[in-house]
């Protein structure tokens, strides 16, 4: 029988009542502002560090006798990263704590979101740290070029992280168990089979500890890559034609090496942006008042290096928002092509409408929208379904009272 993919993508987004609708529609454009805020919010810190001057303070007592260039980039490094973490909580609080709970979108206390920020921070303060010497060795020593080298150490620092993520740290955060024997998990590893991924890389982890978005993901490289889904999807209800739409679309992440693909674009994004660093340094410099802070390989002057990355990475989300859109596209794609679960996906996506918003504009999805849109999602999957009459499932989306995210 043949369906019109239109009527039936209109059918699903009608899955979705208005006030759960109208909640989306608010937190996705809030979030859209939260962008623009960010970045303000990164610049006035950037500038409160200078104004205190204890970076430089730093670099003058260590060097005071001799130059100890490594030792200056890691200490100013390590209380720069601090400083900035102590002056943004406040705002990190806010954007991904207080709202996430004022839209129903996680039940963790604040005590447990301070408790893994605190272990976050650590981390991440020890591995930027090392980063960060190693990019003012390169600065002192390729001088014209080192933002060409700088792009080649983030692809250094970008395949080490996807190595150990999900070895390391990942479970610092989160408890993965094996998806359970049963048809949910057979069904998983003959797809896996067929599609080339390794099947004793499927989890469950309890994503419902830090929020209730219904989510899976793709972690890793090579042997140390996994597919986990968040136990919210079975809280919410997922069948298994949604298990296998979704599980699908991250084997496709797996398959095409999309994190290889990933870690390119940043590389090269990155290439731009060191150039972008160090041809406005000096004007950025002037603008923060940053009169005792020396040249672009001064450690006394991240904070500049970071409020002109903050301005440029607002200023490409288009760029950034594209070339992962197409990515996501393409799991799609896979997911269809090898599950051949065009409901399942669909009634999975509709359950991820609570924190995007299905339907926006083609200028607001350009510019803000990481993923296609839950409705041009719907309406590939409805495409799809059209086109393989004879494989696709016959079952049809529920009535509009069935489906309804949890508020």
């Amino acid at each position: 029988m043949s369906i019109d993919p239109a009527a039936e993508t209109a059918r699903w987004l009608a899955t979705i009542s208005p006030e759960d609708l109208e909640r989306a529609v608010a937190y996705t454009r809030g979030g859209h502002w939260l962008m623009l805020w960010g970045a303000i919010v990164s610049i006035v810190v950037a500038w409160i560090i200078i104004r205190t001057g204890i970076l430089s303070g730093i670099r003058d007592r260590i060097e005071r006798r001799r130059k100890r260039p490594k030792l200056v980039s890691l200490v100013v490094g390590v209380v720069y990263l601090l400083m900035s973490s102590v002056l943004t909580l406040p705002w990190a609080i806010y954007q991904s704590w207080w709202r996430e709970k004022q839209y129903g979108l996680t039940e963790q206390p604040l005590a447990g979101w301070l408790g893994e920020a605190a272990l976050s921070t650590g981390i991440s303060t020890v591995f930027m740290g090392l980063l960060i010497v190693a990019l003012y060795f390169i600065i002192r020593h390729a001088r014209r070029l080192w933002w060409a080298w700088g792009a080649g150490l983030t692809a250094v620092a970008i395949i080490f992280l996807l190595l150990v993520l999900p070895i390391f740290i990942e479970p610092l955060f989160n408890t993965y168990t094996p998806a359970p024997d049963g048809p949910m998990r057979d069904s998983v590893v003959e797809l896996a089979h067929r599609t080339g991924t390794p099947d004793d890389k499927i989890y469950i982890y309890d994503g419902s500890k830090q929020s209730d978005r219904y989510t899976a993901n793709v972690s890793g490289l090579f042997g140390s890559a996994r597919v986990a889904m968040s136990d919210v999807m079975f809280a919410k209800g997922a069948d298994l034609a949604e298990v296998r739409g979704v599980v699908g679309h991250e084997m496709g992440h797996y398959v095409h090496m999309h994190s290889l693909w990933m870690a390119g674009i940043m590389v090269l994004l990155a290439a731009i942006g060191f150039w972008l660093v160090d041809r406005l340094f000096p004007l950025a410099k002037r603008l923060l008042g940053a009169s005792r802070v020396g040249d672009v390989a001064d450690p006394a002057g991240l904070p500049v290096l970071a409020a002109i990355g903050a301005v440029i990475g607002l200023l490409s989300t288009p760029v950034q928002s594209t070339m992962i859109r197409l990515i996501e596209t393409d799991a799609d794609q896979f997911s269809l092509v090898h599950a051949n679960e065009p409901d399942g996906l669909s009634k999975a996506l509709i359950k991820t409408a609570e924190y995007r918003a299905p339907s926006p504009s083609a200028i607001e999805e350009f510019i803000f929208y990481d993923h296609p849109s839950v409705e041009n999602r719907i309406r590939m999957a409805m495409e799809w379904k059209a086109t393989h009459p004879a494989n696709a499932p016959a079952t049809a989306p529920p009535p509009a009272a069935a489906v309804t995210p949890t508020p």
